[in-house]
């Protein structure tokens, strides 16, 4: 056959579509039936018309007939070209997924069912025939009658941890092999460009299901996501690919032990780095959406983790660029007043200790707040002044200029806001240890040491007017 040779991981639809199947010898053999060749002969090679034609007369004894191909026939050639017979008759036309659950004047009781049919198929050595078993059955258990899968549904199915450990009746069993499928397609990809976002379009399209949700999440599919996410701002990838991993993240932001797992495995700082480089609409929309539902999940430190990732900062650039859809300005003003009450509560004194102590200073509202250094410069003289030494340490050791400009700055702070702060830095060798950096190579480094300087220099009366002239043009260095 026309193609054959080819890797099956590199076939396309058109080539395969290509081939001549000897349907008769199939029939000789008994692998279908009279009818079953006669439907297939008048549907094989013909142009779209006349298929879509075809369908509208009689869809599901042509369907009918596809699968017990699929069901009889193992030769690999022939799985495909029917896999390929069916992607086609969706693609055309989407709504002839009913076919799937209509059945013909003659249907008989032997018909496969198509679930297990495709799940069997995704087991099949070639990627050809998986990838379509896969995007086969995402959309017709999408389509299905009988509703969604519920959470509680998702948790008893869940609670094992496999399919194969497990005894589950009909399309709940089905969904169980699915979705271990899906993630073993994640952790150790069958085809090395493919798998992926084959695995995640079907993950993007079942996910909207609760149940499902609960059944990801305990197959440990938010570890699998959270790489993804941080390769999409980081790499020139799929635009599609990383907005469906969004869309997955989003879903799964519903489910409240999801949402924990997202905070301890990274996905924040992925999405926060998406809302602010993803230069598609949908792609900050879907990121800045997750978000707000983590924030709704009231979870321990993941408010402060996005004010930490500067969220705040992204909220307030994004405000200004003009939106295609009507709720992204909503979403902006919401994030942004829910932003607030963390900016305030992470503004505290233990917080500041943390950074300090982890040897790497951000510009983060803390060092920039004056209700902070108002509220906080007594606390520096805890254990003999011991985050203020730690704080001398850093700006005479660290060779990263931004901690040394943080630094910088924080050192005229505390020369600002504690009454002998001048004497108590000067005494510990402060000031000589910022004044060797007034020549460092970095010029926000220079003007961090040089602003200090000043302040060290200055009596309290001028830095205090000094301090308010600052303030009122809205320097950083106030």
């Amino acid at each position: 056959p026309k193609g054959s040779m080819a890797f099956s991981g590199d076939l396309t639809s058109a080539q395969v579509l290509e081939r001549d199947v000897p349907w008769e010898t199939y029939m000789t053999a008994r692998l279908i039936s009279d009818r079953d060749l006669q439907l297939i002969r008048r549907y094989d090679k013909r142009d779209t018309i006349t298929k879509e034609s075809l369908l509208a007369e009689d869809g599901a004894a042509y369907l009918e007939a596809f699968l017990m191909v699929l069901r009889n026939v193992t030769k690999e050639e022939t799985v495909q070209y029917v896999m390929a017979l069916i992607d086609e008759m969706l693609s055309a036309n989407p709504a002839s997924v009913a076919l799937f659950f209509t059945q013909s004047e003659q249907h008989m009781s032997s018909l496969p069912d198509p679930y297990t049919l495709f799940v069997r198929l995704l087991q099949r050595s070639d990627w050809f025939t998986q990838q379509k078993a896969c995007r086969l059955l995402a959309i017709i258990l999408d389509c299905r009658p009988g509703g969604p899968m519920s959470a509680a549904a998702g948790s008893a199915l869940g609670a094992s941890g496999s399919a194969n450990t497990v005894a589950v009746e009909g399309v709940e069993q089905v969904i169980v092999s699915f979705v271990d499928w899906l993630c073993s397609q994640l952790r150790r990809p069958t085809h090395q460009s493919q798998s992926v976002p084959t695995s995640i379009s079907a993950l993007a399209c079942l996910l909207k299901e609760a149940g499902v949700r609960v059944l990801f999440h305990s197959c440990g599919g938010v570890a699998l996501l959270s790489p993804l996410i941080r390769a999409g701002t980081t790499t020139r990838g799929s635009i599609q690919l990383t907005y469906e991993v969004g869309l997955c993240l989003w879903q799964l932001s519903y489910n409240h032990e999801a949402c924990t797992a997202m905070v301890s495995s990274g996905v924040i700082s992925g999405l926060v780095d998406l809302a602010r480089t993803a230069q598609k609409e949908k792609v900050v929309r879907v990121a800045l959406l997750t978000l707000k539902n983590l924030l709704k999940q009231k979870l321990e430190g993941a408010g402060e983790e996005m004010v930490e990732l500067g969220l705040p900062k992204v909220v307030a650039t994004r405000s200004l660029q003009s939106w295609g859809d009507d709720d992204m300005p909503e979403l902006l003003i919401w994030l942004d007043e829910e932003l607030c009450d963390h900016i305030q509560t992470l503004s505290s004194f233990e917080k500041y200790k943390k950074e300090v102590l982890s040897g790497t200073l951000e510009w983060s509202p803390m060092h920039t707040s004056e209700a902070f250094w108002l509220e906080n410069v007594e606390k520096f003289e805890e254990k003999d002044f011991q985050i203020l030494r730690v704080l001398l340490k850093l700006v005479e050791a660290s060779r990263e200029p931004r901690s040394l400009a943080v630094g910088c700055h924080d050192i005229g702070q505390f020369v600002t806001h504690h009454p002998h702060g001048r004497y108590i830095v000067s005494d510990l060798r402060g000031k000589e240890l910022v004044m060797r950096l007034m020549v460092h190579p970095e010029a926000e480094v220079q003007k961090q040491a040089l602003l200090c300087v000043q302040k060290l220099m200055l009596t309290k009366d001028k830095l205090e007017f000094l301090t308010s002239s600052r303030a009122g043009s809205g320097g950083r260095s106030a």
